[in-house]
């Protein structure tokens, strides 16, 4: 049998909340193996990304991530978990962990007060609501302020809705298969009441109903939100069923995130031989 180290980290937990933050699989290895296997550790897994990391050099690792169904081009919170057991296990020499990604180079390292981590801006372009998505997120009597494309990160259209105020966004209950059906990721933003602005994630085109805190959607609102209120570091909070909380400077192309990363379990994973 092999074991390989494995751990469940909530990143972007909120401190004050218990249980907060999205849950990440981290799945250190010495090599990937075939596909299947790390596709079947995820969807074992069932949560909404399970990274997997391999070394690659002095505190240079590859890293890739899976959801339950596919594997992504870009996941924020669970790079961000793989950099937070990296520098707490003492894999890390330096102060940062650098991954080499589908989306190019990213990087997590330690902070006063948890962790930052850098990803690459996702742009958006002006767009269109439709019926039909309007309708699957209940949303045919509630004003628009926006609607945006977001460049394709998972294999899937992407939008983004802009809504008038934060209780909207907290009250949506959206038909979940309908969503999956037209094939769209859809995230849900507003102004907050405490924070600068609140979200919401739906991703059934990828295998996630919500996901909890979203750091790719994050690339897009961070630069939206910066520009729309002249603020440089923002303070946001997704509002879920499983809520989180972190900071976000989009500059020069580049989101810096800010945050917690508790650990919540460590242990094996225990595979039968080939």
């Amino acid at each position: 049998m092999t074991r390989l180290p494995y751990y469940e980290i909530h990143s972007f937990a909120d401190p004050d909340v218990p249980f907060s933050g999205n849950p990440a699989g981290v799945c250190v290895m010495d090599a990937f193996p075939d596909d299947t296997v790390l596709a079947g550790i995820a969807n074992s897994n069932n949560l909404s990304e399970t990274a997997f990391v391999v070394a690659r050099g002095k505190d240079q690792w590859n890293l890739r991530w899976f959801t339950p169904a596919v594997e992504v081009d870009l996941c924020g919170h669970a790079t961000f978990a793989a950099g937070a057991v990296l520098l707490e296990t003492g894999a890390v020499r330096g102060d940062t962990a650098h991954f080499q990604t589908r989306s190019g180079p990213l990087s997590v390292s330690r902070s006063a007060a948890g962790f930052t981590m850098d990803l690459p801006q996702v742009g958006l372009q002006a767009g269109k609501p439709d019926t039909a998505t309007r309708n699957a997120l209940g949303l045919s009597g509630h004003e628009l302020d926006a609607v945006f494309d977001i460049e394709r990160i998972h294999g899937a259209r992407y939008q983004m809705w802009v809504l008038a105020d934060e209780d909207t966004v907290r009250d949506v209950r959206p038909d979940l298969g309908q969503l999956r059906t037209i094939g769209k990721n859809v995230i849900i933003t507003a102004p907050g009441d405490a924070v600068d602005f609140v979200s919401r994630f739906f991703a059934p085109a990828s295998g996630v109903d919500e996901d909890p805190v979203t750091g790719s959607a994050h690339c897009s609102l961070a630069p939206y939100w910066a520009d729309r209120l002249g603020e440089a570091r923002l303070t946001a909070r997704q509002i879920g069923p499983r809520p989180g909380r972190l900071e976000v400077e989009p500059a020069a192309g580049r989101v810096t995130f800010h945050g917690h990363a508790p650990r919540y379990l460590d242990g094996a994973i225990i595979l039968p031989d080939a």
